[in-house]
């Protein structure tokens, strides 16, 4: 299964710049929907998205694509 790792990504660009971070910002800064953003912090909604929206989501968070997603094995999801 695919893991989206956005609440660790905001996470760390809260503390990186000591202040709060909301999906809402998250959203009108990348483009991507706030919805899908909230889905894809649901790992048992299973959300797909497009690499446009991984692209954006790097560029936001400075990041590169596994740090956004990983791949869990599904006997390891909780």
């Amino acid at each position: 299964m695919i893991l989206f790792r956005i609440k660790e990504l905001i996470s760390k660009k809260e503390k990186e710049e000591n202040r709060k971070i909301t999906l809402n910002e998250v959203s009108e800064k990348t483009g991507v929907n706030r919805t899908s953003l909230s889905k894809m912090q649901n790992p048992h909604m299973k959300h797909s998205t497009t690499t446009q929206a991984i692209d954006a989501l790097c560029i936001y968070f400075n990041c590169k694509v596994e740090d956004v997603m990983v791949h869990v094995p599904d006997n390891e999801i909780k």
